[in-house]
């Protein structure tokens, strides 16, 4: 073993978990499903997953009994179910961005919404013609009226602001731990917050940016609001492309450095771990995958302002990845589908929606605090944490 920060090797995980782990499906628990799909050859696995594919790109239109009894407007009042499908997809990016954070380096982050707003509003400040950079910068340089940046263009602008502010809070704040590393980073949700809404010569207050630029469209008004369906196309594409590449980055031996440091920081340091830089690397890539789900939101939205981004979001976030089962890719996208749909499905109790959604939280904590789909890891964590438990009060 070298003493050198990114020169080791070693898994974190003993050889029966890691075994285990190998014949999951995406962090998938194994319990007997997972496992036989795991042993199908890839002629197999190929059809179940395009199978699945298709079906996902073909809710927007789900009408076969009894399946359509999902749909959000089946009644007068209810939702627009493409719209519905397009906020569960960009609340699914956002958790697993979040789990990159918390469920894989093991860091709470309850500003995440920091990052959220900031890939928003960069989209907005530097691709709407009605913002305030653009005509400034058209002023100056004697560019057309209503010159504004290309969305394409606003997509690496987005995600370099993300990243510099991931690295900016990160770089002082990251020697914390905890309930501290907590705190700090609900300030940084909050600043965010404050500044876009008192920044007027960049964010235009809280009057907001109006004219966010839409995707490159193949036909007119392709990207319109009004087609939530394409909409939700687009981000269904974003999230597979992200579910793979955050998978292989799971994988390689920077997921390794953050699952060590996830279980034990000082243990990974004495093995050549570089904790700071590990951490740091989450945040900055947490942050780039948050800013992402921002920008299309924006976009679809076509306007945004500061009271879209209130720090009780973000703690939502927060519970999609606890609900779910952090550390799991799978079970992260399942609580921000249950937390993002259900309200939705229910309009008619919307009322007790508060009083529901807290005592589902209450009941998962206690009858399931590993989350509703956990990751194997985490589950012998908890399954020897009971026991350690038990133990001690046979002892007494």
């Amino acid at each position: 073993m070298s003493d050198r920060g990114g020169d080791y090797s070693y898994t974190t995980e003993g050889p029966e978990v890691a075994g285990d782990r190998k014949s999951g499906f995406m962090g998938l628990p194994a319990l007997g499903i997972a496992d036989r799909f795991a042993a199908l050859p890839l002629w197999a696995k190929v059809p179940i997953v395009l199978a699945l594919v298709s079906f996902a790109f073909y809710l927007p239109f789900l009408t076969i009994l009894p399946f359509a009894y999902v749909r959000t407007d089946l009644s007068s009042g209810g939702s627009d179910w493409g719209g519905v499908l397009f906020v569960v997809v960009i609340y699914m990016i956002v958790a697993i961005g979040l789990n990159v954070v918390i469920g894989l380096a093991g860091l709470l982050d309850l500003g995440y919404i920091g990052f959220y707003a900031l890939g928003a509003y960069s989209v907005a400040i530097f691709g709407s013609p009605s913002s305030p950079v653009t005509k400034l910068i058209a002023e100056k340089f004697g560019l057309s009226e209503g010159w504004a940046v290309p969305f394409a263009l606003c997509i690496p602008i987005a995600l370099a602001i993300a990243l510099i502010s991931g690295v900016m809070l990160g770089a002082p704040t990251l020697r914390l731990r905890g309930d501290y590393l907590a705190i700090v980073t609900m300030g940084f949700g909050e600043i965010i917050r404050i500044l876009s809404r008192n920044v007027d010569a960049v964010t235009n207050g809280p009057a907001g940016i109006i004219g966010v630029p839409r995707p490159p469209e193949p036909s007119e008004n392709y990207f319109s609001s009004i087609e939530s369906a394409h909409w939700y196309w687009l981000a269904l594409a974003v999230l597979i492309l992200l579910m793979f590449m955050t998978r292989r980055l799971e994988d390689s031996r920077v997921g390794r450095g953050w699952l060590a440091i996830r279980e034990d920081e000082d243990a990974a340091a004495v093995m050549g771990v570089n904790a700071f830089k590990f951490k740091l690397w989450a945040f900055a890539i947490g942050a780039a995958l948050g800013a992402i789900a921002g920008l299309l939101f924006a976009s679809k939205q076509a306007y945004v302002e500061p009271t879209g981004f209130a720090l009780n979001l973000s703690f939502l976030f927060v519970a999609m990845v606890v609900i779910g089962g952090s550390g799991n890719m799978v079970g992260v996208m399942l609580g921000a589908f249950l937390i993002t749909y259900l309200p939705e499905r229910f309009r008619e109790f919307q009322d007790w929606r508060p009083f529901a959604f807290g005592v589902a939280m209450v009941l998962v904590m206690v009858l399931r605090p590993q989350g509703l789909v956990p990751s194997r890891r985490r589950a012998k964590e908890f399954e020897d944490r009971k026991h350690e438990a038990e133990e001690a009060a046979a002892d007494v």
